[in-house]
């Protein structure tokens, strides 16, 4: 568990990366548009010989950008941990958008703008410390977000747990462009860490999640208890409670219209190229589309495949789960259908038409607000109450 500082030369080394990603990447579609066009037109003898022209151009391009890119990085390279160490809300933002747009390229670029999964304490305002109880709450934000956003209009439901009901508090950050079965192994291991080294012992553990954080911390739950890990786990011990805010439970529908729009581009050969934008998104955004919880979700299989093949996940017996879901306003059928923004309802609270792959929580375990956003439920005084209520 630690807190992280932003380093003005890796960062400035990550964004010159992106730069020359983005060049690269937009270069080739530029170039695979062109062929496509001028594959389809009746060329003259002269006309043919410009497809071999451009093309040379193109790679010349694609080689100098990338010839420049590894000179500036090679040249600000030795400058790295020469400067302080700076804390900025502001470049955490931006990182973490970026990060959920693009985590996974980040990650397998080497690119030094890529988080990895920590645990943070923070106090009021982000400063003092409060003192460690026996009585922890892990909050898990959500995708392109971090754990700077649980502090929404003056309100942090964990500090306000603290204060109301001892809980101290414990936020995660974490790349969520990763699938989400890599953040929820990389969850449970720091949780793991996290009990281990708490300076008391901690006999109630509450994991919090907000959108992509709840499928998260199901996902490492659910590794926690495979096999028999769960008899070594400390954190699956410490465990009582689990309370997800806004969670796809299964999916989220602007992905799954991504997805659609994405494989109809893909059928005309000269809208083909601009589908290749659509398949920048991360890992962790695709994952999204049914809500999968697992490796085994969506290893071996096409990363666009628009069929729902994830495994059964229960929630786990002897902890309490509890579901808050939204609606953002106007008519109740339309608002149940669209739920938070993101979200629908039915997703939120685990409802399913197939009964197998419903969350089925008792009535006393799921709440639904309304006049709510997604991004709010991180801190509406009326989730707060509901949270309190259970938690007391």
């Amino acid at each position: 568990m630690n807190q992280r500082s932003s380093r003005p030369v890796a960062d400035l080394r990550g964004g010159l990366r992106l730069v020359v990603d983005a060049t690269r990447g937009v270069t080739g579609i530029v170039q695979d548009m062109h062929g496509s066009i001028a594959g389809g037109l009746p060329l003259s003898r002269t006309e043919r010989r410009r497809p071999l022209v451009a093309g040379f151009v193109y790679r010349t391009i694609d080689g100098g950008a990338k010839l420049i890119g590894s000179g500036l990085d090679a040249l600000i390279a030795p400058f790295e941990g020469l400067l302080p160490a700076v804390d900025s809300p502001r470049r955490d933002a931006v990182v973490s958008a970026l990060n959920g747009v693009l985590g996974d390229h980040l990650r397998a670029s080497g690119n030094p703008l890529a988080l990895t999964m920590h645990l943070r304490r923070h106090g009021d305002a982000r400063g003092r410390i409060a003192p460690a109880t026996g009585r922890v709450v892990v909050l898990v934000h959500g995708l392109c977000l971090n754990d700077h956003g649980w502090l929404r209009n003056g309100h942090d439901h964990g500090q306000a747990l603290a204060t109301d009901l001892g809980y101290t508090p414990v936020y995660a950050r974490y790349n969520s462009g990763l699938h989400i079965s890599e953040n929820g192994q990389a969850l449970h291991e720091q949780l793991e860490l996290l009990v281990r080294d708490w300076p008391v012992p901690v006999h109630e553990l509450v994991l919090l999640g907000h959108s992509m954080g709840g499928l998260v911390i199901r996902s490492a739950v659910a590794l926690a208890d495979a096999g028999d890990t769960a008899t070594n786990c400390e954190w699956r011990h410490a465990l009582r409670r689990m309370v997800f805010l806004g969670a796809p439970h299964h999916g989220a529908p602007l992905e799954r219209a991504g997805n659609w729009l994405q494989r109809m581009l893909e059928l005309s050969p000269y809208a083909a190229p601009i589908a290749r934008l659509s398949r920048l998104r991360s890992d962790g955004i695709t994952d999204l589309r049914h809500g999968d919880l697992l490796a085994s979700d969506w290893g071996g299989r096409h990363r666009y495949d628009p069929v729902d093949r994830r495994a059964i996940v229960p929630l786990p017996a002897g902890v309490a789960s509890h579901v808050v879901a939204s609606t953002a306003g106007g008519h109740r059928i339309v608002g149940s259908l669209l739920g938070d923004g993101l979200v629908p309802v039915d997703s939120a609270l685990g409802r399913h038409v197939r009964p197998e792959r419903s969350l089925a929580l008792p009535q006393s375990h799921q709440w639904v607000g309304h006049g709510i956003h997604h991004l709010d439920l991180m801190s509406s005084p009326a989730v707060y109450r509901r949270l309190r209520r259970w938690l007391a």
